[in-house]
């Protein structure tokens, strides 16, 4: 199986772009008639038959459409202060985009050592998750907020939100327990590996969060975030 990312898919015929022609025609070596899948990377799967192997611009004819291919019955948000090391969020990028996630938010936080994300790199790294693990959906990935603007916004109103910490004045759920009387759209806030600050652990409770405990161990920060998007898919 195939697969291209094409964002915006056109039918009946389909132009890949030039990276993705090249890919196709150079690397591969498809020909005319060769059988392709395209995704959009929201849920639409497209099957195609090569009309023109064109490494500047192959054609391909849409012979079926797929939508909702995929998908799954919950939306899930990571809102999570990247490592210091970079390498660090785009394994976390990689490895959510293979299990499912729909959208990702950098948070820059008080402890965060690292301040600025490069997002069009993440979105390079989740297309091609995305095409490895042969999905149809890919994870929005927003810019980079500071955490209190973030809290401020109105994705805190339309979900079920929990912050995960180690110090706070109030009982931490266990995540097992919190997850299974979630809704279906659910928001998980990761802390930089020096956690949030008391401050951000009491605002973000104050703005509607539940304090949630993801068990004994010490997570680093993106395997911390990991857990939660397979914690999710399992609920």
């Amino acid at each position: 199986m195939h697969l291209f990312y094409a964002p915006d898919i056109q039918t009946p015929e389909h132009t890949l772009s030039l990276q993705e022609s090249t890919h196709c025609i150079r690397v591969l070596r498809l020909q005319k008639s060769d059988t392709v899948f395209l995704a959009d990377g929201k849920e639409t799967l497209c099957t195609g038959e090569i009309i023109d192997p064109d490494p500047r611009g192959c054609r391909i004819r849409i012979t079926d459409k797929q939508e909702n291919y995929g998908s799954r019955p919950y939306h899930l948000h990571v809102a999570v202060a990247p490592p210091k090391n970079m390498e660090r969020f785009e394994w976390f990028v990689e490895k959510a985009t293979e299990v499912g996630v729909d959208m990702i938010t950098p948070l820059i936080c008080e402890h965060s050592e690292r301040r600025h994300c490069n997002t069009e790199r993440s979105e390079r790294i989740a297309i091609a998750a995305m095409k490895q693990c042969k999905r149809a959906q890919m994870p929005v990935i927003n810019q980079a907020v500071p955490f209190a603007g973030f809290l401020r916004s109105r994705v805190l109103q339309e979900t079920s939100a929990a912050i995960a910490c180690v110090w706070t004045d109030q009982r931490r759920i266990p995540v097992k327990e919190w997850i299974q009387k979630a809704g279906n759209n659910i928001l998980f806030l990761i802390g930089p590996e020096g956690d949030f600050s008391p401050r951000e652990i009491r605002e973000a409770i104050d703005a509607g969060c539940a304090p949630i405990d993801l068990g004994e161990s010490v997570l680093r920060t993106e395997t911390a975030a990991l857990s939660t998007v397979f914690l999710a898919a399992y609920k």
